[in-house]
């Protein structure tokens, strides 16, 4: 994703979420995560969505954000950007791993057209054991998409080497909370890891 786009991006996740909840302040009375939060609060992201699996079964978000969750919209013929994230995203949960923290990672497909549910069960057998590859129809991916406000775009090649210009924030998930937080590309393993072990750890602690 070139850096105009990323610029026009993080411009546009901010409209589209809306002053009224991302941007509050940090540490008002009763925030569980006051301490874990990088400048955001949860807000209204995430939601229902239904999707396709790698063994070609539908799911939904009932069924695959059992625990906490690193989500991130991607797709596999992305020659740098997703491959570096999802790297990042998995090293960390490696990490948490180690901290006794089992926390899913998970790629949602924007590029249904190719990424097969075949093509989706090699990526995440390479990438991760505990990785959820996630494609659908395009009307599938489109929703779940819109759910947490993320925007993708398909460069006209006219061919089968097509790009795709997309956001690429990670989203933390909590089974019991929903969206709670989200991590740009700046932000390395092992300070998503310290995060996210903040969130969960919170989440436990809650009354």
């Amino acid at each position: 994703m070139t850096r105009l786009y990323a610029g026009v991006a993080a411009a546009a996740v901010a409209a589209l979420l809306g002053g009224s909840f991302l941007y509050i302040q940090m540490q008002r009375s009763g925030d569980a995560f006051a301490d874990c939060r990088q400048g955001i609060a949860g807000g209204e992201i995430g939601g229902p969505f239904t999707l396709v699996n790698t063994s070609g079964q539908a799911v939904t978000d009932k069924e695959v954000l059992t625990k906490p969750s690193l989500v991130y919209f991607g797709y596999t013929f992305c020659p740098d950007v997703c491959p570096m994230d999802m790297a990042r995203n998995v090293a960390a949960v490696d990490l948490l791993e180690k901290q006794g923290l089992d926390v899913t990672p998970v790629f949602i497909s924007i590029d249904p057209e190719r990424d097969t549910p075949e093509a989706l069960a090699d990526y995440a057998s390479n990438l991760h054991p505990k990785l959820i590859a996630l494609t659908g129809t395009a009307d599938q991916v489109k929703a779940a998409a819109q759910a947490y406000k993320t925007v993708y775009k398909k460069r006209e090649t006219g061919d089968e080497y097509y790009l795709m210009d997309h956001m690429t924030f990670t989203y933390l998930m909590l089974p019991q909370e929903g969206f709670v937080d989200f991590f740009k590309r700046e932000i390395t393993s092992e300070q998503m890891a310290e995060s996210v072990a903040c969130f969960v750890q919170a989440s436990k602690a809650a009354p």
